[in-house]
């Protein structure tokens, strides 16, 4: 894919999302419950996480009550501005301390393009991207979001990414049909890419990855992979690819 018609699909993207991002937040109230072990078995208290694609800030359910630095960022300004009703900003006082003497966690979101982060370098203990990675289109842009991930994590640090695994007839049936236009010579998308229909005006991009081709692109960042596997959703009509990688 050339980068021009990259970076239309990033501009399309955004938009769709500022477009539908009440509806949106609507119907993605909670995180996925199967998702909860990517908290539970890697978060620690006092640790610095950046979720990287926050979208309405969903992930926070699971993370509210952990003592912990958070920073939400997504480009889309309209789900920024539903992440800050649904979790109304919460900064840290200037002692970091309460009354007991306990951390206070300290809650923050920021508009903020993931190939171009406007944050430090080796600042976070971890990023969670959750169902981000499959709307970057071109395989350079896809690397270039995961070495921003990389140059802002801690030497050590983890990446927890997840991507949706399609299993639906009608995904599948997406994919044969934006391969045969491509083959035919109408269609720009890079081979397993589509346009999921969002209603009946918007269509969202994806990029349908496989687990090898995830795990090997994740890989060419200079990622270590420590863990990767699938998390079923039985009720739902995809699966998520879900890895676990260290800096």
């Amino acid at each position: 894919m050339n980068e021009k018609y990259a970076k239309l699909l990033l501009e399309k993207t955004k938009e769709d999302y500022n477009q539908i991002a009440e509806e949106f937040s609507r119907v993605r109230e909670k995180p996925w419950p199967e998702f909860e072990f990517l908290i539970n078995n890697y978060l620690t208290d006092g640790e610095r996480i950046l979720d990287l694609g926050c979208g309405n800030g969903r992930l926070l359910e699971f993370l509210k009550e952990r003592k912990i630095d958070y920073l939400g960022v997504d480009f889309s300004k309209n789900l920024i501005t539903e992440a800050k009703k649904k979790y109304p900003p919460r900064p840290r006082p200037p002692e970091d301390k309460d009354k007991k003497g306990m951390f206070l966690p300290q809650v923050r979101f920021q508009i903020a393009d993931a190939l171009n982060l406007p944050l430090p370098n080796n600042y976070f203990n971890k990023i969670y991207s959750i169902a981000t990675l499959h709307h970057i289109p071109s395989k350079e842009f896809r690397l270039r979001f995961l070495k921003e991930a990389k140059r802002v994590l801690k030497p050590g640090g983890l990446l927890i990414l997840t991507c949706w695994k399609f299993k639906d007839k009608r995904e599948l049936y997406l994919i044969l049909k934006y391969t045969i236009l491509k083959v035919i010579g109408k269609s720009k998308l890079d081979h397993r890419d589509i346009f999921e229909p969002w209603g009946k005006e918007i269509k969202r991009y994806y990029h349908c990855f496989s687990k090898k081709e995830l795990l090997n692109l994740v890989k060419k960042a200079d990622f270590e992979i420590i863990e990767s596997g699938i998390i079923r959703n039985e009720k739902g009509n995809r699966n998520n690819i879900y890895l676990i990688a260290k800096k």
